[in-house]
């Protein structure tokens, strides 16, 4: 047997064991819910499921909840990541010290209970709305409507994405940003030329990251939202174990898997035109 021959096996045996968890894990329970959700009611199969995801006026209203909370979500997750990793990546002193310190501390904190901590504080009856009626200032409506699903998806995405662009902006070498200071460059092109895309790989991780989370969550929307419109995930339990519909929960999760790999096409299409380039 050549050295390249057992060369190919010993790769093959490493990947195999990865490959059958992705097999069990996730190809497979894809194709049982496309095959279930192309399932009719007459036990023939067509496409009426995913029909009737846009037909019906509720679950159009439901699909476009989701993606108006999910599109304002990572708009805001990475303006306000991107905000604190350069703030700390350029600069010193007690608050940035501070920030590197408890940034981080949401990731540690249960979904549950900071989701119940978020009523608690923002509520109608909150302790945050009790205070303010001292002064004579009413709090807007952010529990059960989509400001507080906002604002929870903000508390879980933050740190991570933050984290994430940190490393990529303590990788961008300091030479490089005082050689572009040097030459007049001013902060709004130093960021434009060279800041973002040096770091535009990682911005793309966490976008894929952030995007996925969001349009799959169910916590935070089942706590925090509405009873209508409602984020894909809760409507997809609410279908599936309230009207025992599994064909159509199953027409909705496949079509919520669609809607992500959109999303990954779009980062490996990105990173192999990257490579391409530097080849």
């Amino acid at each position: 047997m050549s050295k390249e021959w057992k060369q190919a096996m010993a790769g093959l045996a490493m990947v195999l064991p990865s490959f059958a968890i992705l097999l069990v894990v996730v190809i497979i329970p894809i194709l049982q819910s496309l095959v279930l959700s192309l399932k009719n009611e007459a036990g023939g199969y067509d496409f009426s499921r995913y029909h009737y995801l846009f037909a019906d006026k509720g679950m159009r209203a439901n699909l476009l909840f989701t993606l108006r909370i999910t599109f304002i979500t990572c708009a805001l997750v990475l303006l306000v990541s991107y905000t604190l990793a350069i703030y700390m990546r350029f600069n010193q002193g007690p608050i940035v010290e501070l920030l590197r310190k408890t940034y981080m501390i949401p990731l540690f904190i249960p979904g549950v209970i900071a989701t119940y901590g978020l009523i608690n504080l923002l509520g109608n009856h909150g302790w945050l709305a009790r205070l303010l009626a001292q002064i004579g200032v009413t709090l807007p409506r952010i529990i059960f409507d989509e400001k507080g699903i906002i604002i929870a998806n903000l508390w879980f995405n933050i740190p991570f994405t933050t984290m994430l662009l940190s490393s990529a902006l303590s990788g961008i070498p300091s030479s490089v940003i005082e050689s572009a200071k040097d030459v007049g460059a001013g902060k709004l092109r130093l960021f434009a030329r060279f800041i973002f895309p040096l770091s535009y790989k990682t911005f793309l991780v966490a976008l894929t990251f952030v995007f996925m989370g969001v349009i799959g969550s169910f916590t935070a929307p089942f706590l925090l939202g509405a009873n209508s419109p409602q984020m894909l995930g809760v409507s997809m339990q609410q279908v599936f174990s309230v009207f025992q519909e599994r064909e159509q929960a199953a027409a909705m999760a496949f079509f919520s898997f669609l809607l992500c790999s959109v999303l990954g096409a779009f980062y490996i299409r990105s990173m192999a035109k990257e490579e391409n380039i530097k080849m």
